[in-house]
């Protein structure tokens, strides 16, 4: 009895007390200490993340934006739509950088119906766009999970067997309006290998839960702004591959922007195949990519070639895709006191010295970092700062040899 009393009630040991945490600087502020909770917090999601598995690069991604009168609601401000909107802008030009040979598309959904804002594209500015225009929109109706998951699969469904099919759904509503069983929609989603998450503004829906289960997503409640950010940029990182997934060699097309197919069509406008269906003036142009097995025109990248089905990327694209499959190993934390040296402990990346109890190495190269500089390594450089200047030195090397 006395060893539980000294461990205090058992439900306490559940709960992590951060705010014995925090401690005042010489100013009496507690900033410092909240950043710091902040930053190791970021650090263990790093450290949480599933490592050796493969991920589904070519991502294909509809997000789902609930516009019914649920969402004029102000507990986040000045409306949910309105706060949604704002960080769906940073989401999606981060989901670009990450993923910059994937597309994304835009539906919103109320009156209970579901209406397609933007096709699947590989341009943020477009996407950007057409989410700054949804801001005057009103919020009215009822929402509909049923024909959102319709709409959305019927763009899903066509999409290659290797890449990955995904959907994300922002719901504020505690209610669905649906036409017929939306358990057989359910089922069909999850047999088209289609990914679905969803992010709840309000409370836990049963059906919502059961469509993340069944299809092998995630399915989660803000707590507050900050909170939603964060459940956000979880959705920017590749998600596992399904089993499903076919592994083959990918054919791609490399094409330049150029004036025109050949030197007859230079300076004439013509219409590109992505706004074939379109009427709009923007359809027609003297510019464009043309892909080089039929000569087709388009005006952004990536996509896939509508007349020979050949996958059309650009070579930087590419590049900047294969971090995801070589991340860098989480560095090992030590303690300043255990470290030998002559001096104080800077950080290798931002030579400034580590005034923190904690350092973080890197057990290839052993050099230390700080916190930030940790963070920034993983999350944004994605390599070692010094692994990459020591295999600058051996180029160097290599190249003054010859």
């Amino acid at each position: 009895m006395a060893d539980d009393d000294d461990k205090g009630y058992r439900w306490e040991t559940e709960y992590e007390k951060t705010w014995e945490e925090l401690h005042e600087d010489e100013s009496g502020s507690l900033k410092a200490s909240v950043d710091d909770i902040l930053h190791r917090a970021k650090r263990r999601q790093l450290l949480e993340r599933v490592t050796n598995v493969r991920l589904g690069m070519m991502r294909h991604l509809f997000i789902v934006i609930d516009a019914s009168s649920a969402m004029s609601d102000q507990d986040l401000k000045p409306t949910r739509l309105i706060a949604s909107l704002k960080l769906l802008e940073f989401f999606v030009e981060e989901y670009f950088d990450q993923n910059p040979i994937s597309q994304l598309g835009l539906i919103l959904s109320r009156s209970k119906k579901a209406e397609k804002v933007t096709e699947l594209g590989g341009n943020p500015r477009r996407h950007i766009k057409a989410l700054q225009t949804l801001a005057t929109q009103a919020c009215v109706g009822e929402f509909s999970l049923q024909n959102s998951l319709e709409l959305a699969l019927a763009s899903l469904k066509h999409m290659p067997s290797h890449s990955s099919r995904e959907l994300l759904i922002i719901m504020g509503s505690l209610t669905t309006c649906d036409p017929s069983d939306i358990k057989e929609i359910i089922k069909t989603v999850a047999d088209a290998n289609v990914r679905c998450s969803v992010v709840g503004l309000a409370a836990e829906v049963r059906i919502c839960k059961t469509l993340c289960q069944q299809t092998s997503g995630t399915y989660n409640v803000i707590l507050d702004e900050s909170h939603f950010k964060d459940l956000l940029s979880q959705h920017v990182t590749p998600p596992p591959a399904s089993t499903n997934t076919e592994s083959s060699l990918i054919r791609m097309g490399f094409p330049h922007h150029t004036l025109g197919g050949d030197k007859d069509s230079e300076q004439k406008p013509s219409m590109c195949m992505c706004h074939l269906d379109s009427k709009t003036a923007n359809s027609f142009s003297t510019t464009g990519y043309f892909c080089p097995q039929c000569k087709s025109k388009y005006c952004e990248l990536p996509i896939e070639c509508k007349a020979c089905n050949l996958t059309l990327v650009s070579a930087p694209h590419l590049a900047r895709s294969y971090h995801h499959l070589f991340p860098p190993a989480a560095f090992k934390e030590l303690l300043t006191s255990d470290i030998i040296t002559d001096g104080p402990v800077c950080c290798y990346a931002c030579q400034i010295q580590i005034l923190d109890p904690h350092v973080y190495m890197c057990e290839k190269c052993e050099q230390h970092f700080c916190l930030d500089c940790d963070l920034f390594a993983h999350e944004t450089l994605h390599s070692c700062p010094g692994c990459a200047s020591f295999r600058n030195l051996q180029t160097i090397q290599a190249t003054s040899i010859l």
